[in-house]
């Protein structure tokens, strides 16, 4: 199922490094939401964006929608209590992960543990 909060609205404004970080190749997005959500409502779409103009396929975001009880597919294996929850994998292992807030935003937050994953 979908989540009509990861439409994107509007264009991306943001930094061209949290773009290149977002593109790179090989990454996965496993996104959990609520179209109820109010945080999902406000995050969401800009996060989404930043992947739209940073040119990450379709087939590399996989979202998850959940109900207003959290819960739905993915739930108990990726450990989600709060949403939204972005989750970046590279071959199927955790680099990365934003949990409902942070001071930067998503899209921010996720270039700045991909760049550091990358240079460690």
């Amino acid at each position: 199922m979908s989540l009509e909060t990861m439409e994107p609205t509007g264009e991306w404004s943001g930094s061209d490094d949290v773009l290149d970080a977002l593109g790179r190749e090989g990454l996965t997005y496993l996104v959990w939401g609520g179209d109820w959500c109010g945080d999902c409502q406000d995050q969401l779409p800009t996060f989404a964006a930043a992947l739209d103009a940073a040119g990450v396929p379709d087939d590399r975001i996989e979202e998850f929608a959940l109900d207003e009880d959290k819960q739905g597919e993915g739930v108990e294996a990726y450990g989600i209590e709060f949403i939204p929850t972005v989750v970046v994998e590279r071959d199927g292992e955790e680099i990365a992960r934003f949990v409902e807030e942070e001071p930067e935003g998503i899209a921010a937050h996720l270039a700045d543990k991909i760049a550091a994953e990358s240079t460690a």
